[in-house]
């Protein structure tokens, strides 16, 4: 006889890692990483966690080299500022983009959706270089436990195991949408997630330029 008593119900365990989509996050932690094809380029790289998905899901450790910290209650993930790296340059029509004005922008929008902007405008005239001020706003930490509505673009790769994963940014600001704002916004103006138009899928022979989300540290220590 075939019991249809205690059949679990559902597919697979939710990835420990935080997936595209639109999401409650906070970051944990926040820094520079030069970008290996652009000179004197760097990625704005996030730490940043997921909502609390209860007793029956079990997160990546909080700290791998000490467990009894536990674990995280949410999925994790590196998430790229943008989907490009910030460097100096110029634009056809002689328009100039400077790599240190765009990185605090970024901040500033930061600053914004995390109700930090005090501090921000707190660091002026404070700082002899980006490195400088992206280094204290991670000491400081004033988005600490902020959490802020976004939307998160993905980039497929195949994993070590071969399954397919994302190196995750934001999408880009613009007049149609923002990639994130403060939690408690009345009025989302945040992208509404879009496959099409959020993901972009591996090719073939695609080359790996980021560490996944497998090999990365998300220890806040």
């Amino acid at each position: 006889m075939i019991s249809t008593k205690d059949i679990p119900a559902g597919g697979g365990k939710a990835p420990k890692t935080l997936q595209p989509g639109n999401i409650n996050i906070k970051v944990n932690r926040i820094y520079l990483e030069k970008y290996a094809f652009g000179e004197n380029a760097y990625n704005v790289m996030l730490d940043c966690e997921g909502p609390d998905l209860g007793s029956d899901f079990e997160g990546f450790f909080i700290n791998k080299d000490n467990e009894k910290q536990g674990r995280y209650k949410g999925q994790v993930g590196r998430v790229r500022s943008g989907q490009w790296a910030y460097q100096d340059k110029m634009l056809a029509g002689g328009i100039q983009i400077l790599r240190d004005v765009e990185i605090a922008k970024f901040l500033k929008n930061l600053a914004v959706a995390t109700d930090c902007v005090k501090w921000y405008e707190g660091q002026n005239d404070k700082h002899e270089t980006i490195e400088s001020l992206v280094e204290k706003m991670n000491a400081d930490a004033p988005f600490k436990d902020k959490w802020i509505s976004t939307c998160l673009s993905g980039k497929e790769y195949e994993n070590k195991q071969g399954y397919t994963n994302y190196d995750l940014f934001f999408p880009k600001f613009s007049k149609s949408g923002i990639p994130f704002e403060a939690e408690s916004t009345d009025t989302s103006r945040v992208y509404k997630f879009n496959d099409d138009e959020h993901i972009i899928r591996k090719k073939v022979k695609d080359v790996e330029e980021f560490a996944s989300a497998d090999d990365a540290d998300f220890s806040l220590e």
